[in-house]
């Protein structure tokens, strides 16, 4: 997959503390979680309807690691791209909250908290942030909390 290198339309200095952002939804089939279970996560419940019944889920549902990706998907797509996004240097937290299975509708919001400049990067923000996810019933089914490293626009102007 190629990726069209574009200027970044929001950076470090465009992002603020107590921004939310809705970041989209989708749906995952079954087949999906199945697929993505089959090579990352292969646990009966994620593989077997018929498994899953006998589990302390009921169904079939998807990897914690699944929803994790998905997120990242929808992070990227509708926001990352438009940023000067570096990557990220890791979570504080992780917690699945609930269970996801096939057809559920989830939703993505992010909310930064946090943000300052790079003590030995000065050119480099980071960027502190909540990520919720919750189901079509607004059950929330994931929340991370991590920080995003963003190009300042501005080094030499940032205080």
């Amino acid at each position: 997959m190629s990726v069209q290198k574009k200027e970044p339309r929001l950076y470090w200095e465009d992002l603020s503390v107590g921004e939310t952002r809705d970041l989209g939804s989708l749906s995952p089939t079954a087949e999906e979680i199945v697929a993505f279970a089959s090579q990352w996560d292969p646990q009966p419940f994620h593989l077997d309807p018929e498994a899953a019944k006998d589990s302390v889920f009921g169904a079939l549902c998807a990897s914690g690691w699944h929803t994790c990706a998905m997120a990242m998907r929808l992070m990227v797509t509708n926001f990352l791209h438009d940023t000067s996004s570096l990557g990220s240097p890791g979570l504080e937290s992780l917690k699945w909250l609930k269970p996801v299975f096939p057809g559920d509708t989830l939703t993505l919001t992010h909310t930064i908290t946090e943000k300052r400049v790079m003590g030995k990067r000065p050119d480099v923000g980071l960027v502190r942030t909540i990520w919720e996810m919750v189901n079509q019933h607004g059950e929330p089914v994931l929340r991370m909390e991590g920080y995003g490293m963003f190009r300042l626009k501005n080094p030499a102007q940032t205080p």
